[in-house]
């Protein structure tokens, strides 16, 4: 399959973000929609899963260290069969399995659930360890917002995954270069990304998050690298595919009005 059919699959997981985070009236559109190709890249080609098994024993894992891009998990979910995408637009409403932020007790294919930031990455290193010691040849990938990389929590993870030479553990940065009090740079800069990884004892590799060719490429090269987990920095940009969303914070965490979600469905290709 070319770069057009996973754009396509991209499309219909921001599609179904939009309307279920307009349906909730509240939820995470810009940092969803940032990591829509990179989760798409995941779900669709990259990991080693099977929607009528969740649970087998030699299964990759995702574990979404941002929890609050909920949406673009559940999407990629739905879209890839482990249940229909109607379901996920009960998002934020009582009753619903599908929460605010990823659930494992609830949701088919949720490995962890996750919220408080930098959890996901700490986690995540516990799996992989854990694999290595089993000898289970499944592999663990995390995906962590930029801002997250100020929480402490991410470098002593970040230390002990190298420590313990965790290759079968991938960590993409969703580096949009904003958070919800505007640019990364001015609340607390996480600069220079690459080079800190580095200095934990990473693989480093930078990538446009938005070219699945790079996407693909990049996870190719952190399956074949031994001895290191990879940090896989993505630039991309809040609120992707979107006009009047991209690269505008204030779109962290409101709900589009039925007008906007309208604009934005069209915007992707859909219909309303």
């Amino acid at each position: 399959m070319d770069q057009k059919h996973y754009e396509e699959l991209a499309a219909k997981v921001r599609i179904d973000v939009i309307r279920a985070i307009h349906s909730a009236g509240s939820g995470h559109p810009g940092g969803s929609l940032s990591a829509a190709d990179i989760v798409t890249a995941l779900y669709f080609k990259e990991m080693n899963i099977d929607p009528a098994d969740p649970a087998k024993s030699d299964r990759d894992k995702f574990i979404l260290s941002k929890g609050h891009a909920g949406p673009v998990q559940y999407a990629a979910l739905a879209e890839r069969g482990y249940y229909p995408v109607s379901e996920m637009m009960t998002l934020r409403k009582l009753g619903s399995k599908f929460q605010g932020h990823p659930n494992m007790h609830k949701v088919p294919g949720i490995e962890m659930s996750t919220g408080s930031l930098g959890q996901g990455i700490s986690v995540s290193v516990g799996m992989a360890l854990a694999n290595k010691m089993d000898e289970n040849p499944g592999r663990v990938y995390t995906l962590l917002g930029d801002g997250e990389l100020q929480e402490g929590i991410v470098w002593e993870a970040a230390m002990s995954a190298a420590h313990y030479g965790l290759d079968n553990l991938v960590a993409i940065v969703d580096w949009n270069g904003l958070q919800i009090d505007g640019k990364n740079d001015d609340v607390m800069t996480v600069k220079p990304v690459d080079e800190k990884f580095v200095a934990f004892g990473w693989n480093v590799l930078v990538i446009d998050g938005h070219n699945f060719d790079e996407i693909f490429a990049a996870f190719d090269k952190a399956r074949t690298y031994k001895g290191k987990p990879t940090a896989i920095i993505a630039r991309t940009h809040k609120g992707r595919g979107v006009s009047f969303m991209e690269d505008n914070p204030g779109w962290h965490g409101k709900a589009p009005s039925e007008e906007e979600a309208r604009m934005a469905v069209e915007e992707l290709g859909g219909e309303w």
